[in-house]
């Protein structure tokens, strides 16, 4: 999981940043992302996915083959609190290809593909796919080894359900692949610059960058799960966290911005009027992005706020 690469001056960068979104945008050939399916032509294959940042790259690998519906795609939506819709079982019922999390992040998915049972349908769930998996973490997707496992799992099973376009979907796969670099780069820099910096989270998710980014991460893991899993954290955990922001042991708070509550608000604020940066983070993809231009635009503020330098 650890990141390879080195990144140029920031002209350099933005130009490249510009490249990838336009080979992104080649890949993604359907209008407006993955987040709602067009109307259904003739031959065009039929996908689901459960958060849309699957979706999103579903549709860069299948391009103008398949028609992409992701159900979650509202960063204002705390995932875990989601009730599926009557909407919802009938598009996977009528998928070719349904994709989820698993790991016990989108049960509720679950719940609909055990409703609707199709002998012709293919699942593919990225928590089974994913090499590296945190434990009790299923935030797999903020892993980008993992997502490239995923997105070749997704690659896999159009081309058994369309093997006539096999090498369209082998073609954009590859080119999904090659667009990774760019984060794994500026992950890269980021701990080569900031290795071994102090950081707070207000939850688990972000353990997939952070780790591997060579910060340390001082808040508790009870802390972490439990806001993650929608609980109030054990007391001492709790205690720890905000004992560390006032007396500005960490450097930098990183907090999921859908998942907000009593706890994570005081410790948002907390920093705030600590002088500590406060960096959010979304569990699915916010509107009008890809996948890379995503985790791209969270590290540029990450490495923004570790650097001293005002976000945007």
């Amino acid at each position: 999981m650890a990141a390879t690469g080195s990144r140029g001056a920031p002209g350099a960068r933005r130009l490249a940043l510009v490249l990838l979104l336009a080979l992104v945008g080649a890949a993604a050939s359907f209008a407006g992302g993955a987040r709602e399916a067009p109307a259904a032509k003739g031959g065009l294959l039929k996908v689901v996915a459960a958060e849309d940042f699957y979706g999103d790259v579903a549709g860069q690998i299948a391009g103008a083959h398949a028609a992409v519906a992701s159900i979650l795609s509202d960063p204002n939506i705390d995932p875990h609190e989601y009730e599926s819709s009557v909407n919802d079982a009938k598009a996977v019922a009528d998928a070719d290809l349904v994709i989820e999390n698993g790991g016990g992040y989108d049960e509720w998915m679950d719940k609909l593909l055990a409703a609707s049972p199709s002998a012709s349908r293919i699942v593919v769930t990225g928590f089974d796919f994913a090499p590296t998996k945190l434990p009790e973490n299923e935030h797999v997707w903020y892993d980008v080894d993992d997502m490239e496992a995923v997105a070749k799992a997704i690659r896999d099973a159009l081309c058994r359900l369309e093997p006539a376009h096999a090498a369209a979907f082998d073609k954009n796969f590859t080119t999904f692949a090659a667009s990774l670099s760019q984060i794994r780069n500026t992950m890269a820099e980021i701990k080569t610059r900031f290795g071994g910096t102090p950081v707070a989270l207000t939850e688990n998710i972000f353990l997939y960058q952070a780790l591997p980014m060579g910060l340390t991460v001082l808040t508790p893991l009870a802390f972490q799960k439990a806001i993650a899993e929608g609980n109030d954290p054990p007391a001492d955990s709790a205690l720890v966290a905000e004992r560390q922001v006032k007396e500005k042991a960490v450097k930098l708070l990183i907090y999921n911005a859908q998942t907000i509550n009593r706890v994570t608000a005081k410790l948002r604020n907390d920093a705030m009027a600590a002088g500590i940066p406060v960096v959010p983070v979304t569990e699915t993809m916010p509107p009008s992005l890809h996948y890379q231009s995503w985790m791209l635009s969270q590290l540029g503020r990450v490495e923004q706020a570790l650097a001293g330098k005002p976000g945007p």
